[in-house]
């Protein structure tokens, strides 16, 4: 019986498995090896370690949890049921553990456009948070992508990195006259036609083509097209969801389920690797305190009163 069984080796898990590990707690750490910004080449706006390797960040994280005699398991996890105070977790290959505790940090994966050579740019000159690739991406041409009206907030905000910027609606034409007029009014270029595929070499953005035959040069491009959960384990679970498709926790990480907490961007916080390791580690504390007042000797009834 672990103390505390962690799914998610991101920074959220990766951090919140710390802290329990130096709470001395028996702690077991899952890792698919998914990571929602497994594409990026740099993580970005995480003080002290800007600029970095995702895959070097985790190596270090990982390496920083063996003082602390935290087991990692680098396999999916299938399946999860909480049962008379205690969680059941079934692994990939069908080995069967038991935790007092749950932390839910499985993350989010992004909603792609269904773009030719997506794919092949994504991480590198595509992205979807501009304050994480925003400075990179700075004074150059800037694509914004967003069908119907999507792609308006996203296209006024990415004036703030760049004057070139471009809304393409990918052949959906249902912008309003006020909209029009908003985004002309901010210098930003609005390209209705079909997009037919991304050009560039070495995943960097050289033109956007058209379906007409159009090749609009284009550098960057962002999106946001939503996201949904890595994994069903908070559905299977009986977790409560927000309108946006995370898990609703409260002030601590805790879910509606007794016992079990979510943190990273599975949670309902900002999506930012630093805000991810942050909810690790309120995590990690109000489970080591839930813990320790299981735990806690207490003074017989009788004695009270005596």
């Amino acid at each position: 019986m672990y103390d505390v069984i962690v799914i998610g080796g991101g920074p959220a898990g990766l951090n919140a498995a710390m802290l329990l590990g130096r709470s001395r707690r028996k702690v077991l750490l899952f890792d698919g090896g998914k990571p929602r910004n497994r594409w990026s080449r740099s993580m970005n706006g995480f003080l002290t370690s800007d600029g970095m390797n995702p895959r070097e960040f985790i190596q270090r994280g990982r390496a920083e949890l063996e003082k602390y005699s935290v087991e990692i398991k680098d396999i999916e996890v299938a399946s999860a049921t909480y049962s008379k105070g205690q969680f059941v977790v079934n692994d990939a290959g069908g080995t069967v553990y038991r935790s007092r505790k749950l932390l839910l940090a499985t993350g989010l994966k992004d909603n792609w456009p269904e773009v030719e050579g997506f794919e092949e740019f994504y991480g590198r000159s595509v992205h979807h948070c501009p304050y994480c690739d925003g400075w990179e991406s700075r004074d150059k041409p800037i694509a914004v992508y967003g069908k119907d009206r999507s792609g308006i907030g996203q296209a006024l905000a990415m004036k703030n990195w760049s004057d070139d910027v471009t809304l393409f609606t990918d052949g959906t034409d249902k912008l309003q006259r006020a909209d029009l007029e908003l985004l002309e009014l901010n210098g930003i270029k609005v390209v209705k036609g079909k997009i037919d595929r991304l050009e560039g070499e070495d995943g960097m953005l050289q033109h956007i083509a058209l379906k007409n035959g159009e090749r609009v040069p284009q550098q960057v491009l962002f999106f946001s097209e939503g996201a949904r959960q890595q994994s069903d384990l908070g559905e299977m679970l009986g977790c409560e969801f927000t309108s946006k498709g995370v898990v609703k926790t409260r002030r601590k990480q805790q879910s509606n389920i007794p016992g079990l907490y979510v943190a990273g961007d599975a949670a309902r916080d900002m999506q930012m690797v630093i805000v991810a390791a942050a909810e690790g580690a309120k995590a990690g504390v109000a489970i080591n305190m839930d813990l320790q007042q299981e735990d806690r000797k207490r003074v017989p009834e009788a004695e009270r009163h005596m």
